[in-house]
């Protein structure tokens, strides 16, 4: 009994040591079972397209569901994560800064008589959705032919850099560029020894633009276990298996607050405004403790409520991660409400961990 014994511990042991190896399942309690069959009954009612959830506790999947084949999954722009992570590799290997402005790392790509306001975008603005404009550039720079990077330059920046949030995955594709030009790899190879392999993903595939460069902002294909490591590195601040894998300050600078996040021309005085006036036709919606968009925007992460943090992409796909459950919520989706499927996970799952 004694070697069989050790035999399962030793098994258990290697699970968790070796990052290539599947991650440990774990029992749950019949709360945590119940609370689960009652969200899937409320997916199932609510109609909601989704592909796969999975739940993490104390390191180990607790429940699982696959309403699709496991394969890897698009994952818009949950890339921006993985952007950002090759960014704080590039800062910490001294090869890039947060001050670093990107008319001095694309001097070939900047318009002629640039504005002194393009000058001061760096690559803190980026990360942080705070270049300056007003309005997206991505949708039209992707439909031209051109240089993608001359692009978001030419764009009009209707702000001071720093001052105005708006969501631009055209700017974490200007990140994923910074990275090439700077470690002379394709983001998916630099992160190649740095992430994948240290938490047992396989090299995973990545679209690219014409130029040649990993698209960042979107474009990433990982499967819903995949997820669910990354889920678990950035919950352990960084480690995984028991190595550091991402620097620990890094993790804790992407996944704190560092600006609000609301429409692009509206500040923190509009905001409150909004919040403390009951007639005002937004009010609802901008209640902090109804919307899991408007908790704040770190480096290419969102703030959510409970304490907790994600990754976010279009369609619903997520890594929440909440420290103070000690737990990693994963799912992958085709569902348009997108503010729905996380009402669902806080109201059935959140309160049985």
């Amino acid at each position: 009994m004694k070697r069989i014994a050790f035999f399962f511990a030793a098994l258990f042991v290697l699970s968790c040591t070796d990052p290539a190896g599947p991650l440990p399942r774990g029992r749950a309690s019949a709360a945590l079972d119940e609370a689960f069959a009652s969200y899937l009954q409320a997916v199932s009612d609510s109609t909601e397209d989704l592909h796969s959830v999975m739940v993490l506790q104390h390191g180990k999947i607790l429940e699982e569901k696959f309403f699709v084949p496991d394969t890897a999954h698009i994952l818009n722009s949950v890339s921006k994560t993985f952007t950002s992570t090759a960014v704080g590799f590039a800062i910490s290997e001294g090869l890039l800064s947060l001050d670093d402005k990107i008319v001095d790392l694309f001097p070939e790509s900047v318009p002629e008589n640039a504005s002194d306001t393009l000058k001061r975008v760096t690559v803190r603005h980026l990360l942080t959705m705070n270049s300056g404009h007003g309005t997206d550039p991505t949708g039209a720079t992707r439909r031209g032919d051109g240089d993608w990077i001359r692009g978001f330059m030419e764009w009009p920046l209707e702000y001071e850099p720093g001052t105005c949030y708006c969501y631009n995955s055209l700017a974490t594709y200007v990140l994923s560029a910074a990275v090439q030009k700077v470690t002379g790899q394709k983001v998916v190879d630099y992160l190649d020894t740095r992430l994948w392999q240290p938490l047992g993903i396989g090299k995973p595939k990545w679209l690219e633009s014409p130029a040649g460069i990993n698209t960042g902002g979107w474009g990433l294909y990982l499967k819903t276990e995949d997820l669910a490591r990354m889920g678990l590195c950035l919950l352990g601040g960084g480690k995984f298996a028991g190595k550091q894998v991402i620097p620990a300050g890094w993790v804790a600078e992407m996944s704190a607050k560092q600006v609000t996040c609301v429409n692009a021309g509206m500040n923190e005085r509009q905001l409150q405004e909004i919040q403390s006036n009951p007639e005002h036709p937004a009010y609802a919606a901008y209640q902090p403790e109804n919307n899991d968009w408007i908790q704040g925007y770190g480096y290419q992460m969102w703030r959510c409520r409970h304490g907790a943090f994600r990754a976010d992409g279009a369609n619903g796909q997520y890594i929440i991660v909440i420290p103070d459950k000690d737990a990693v919520v994963v799912t992958t989706a085709h569902i348009r409400n997108m503010q729905q499927e996380l009402n669902l996970i806080w109201d059935h799952i959140l309160p049985a961990l």
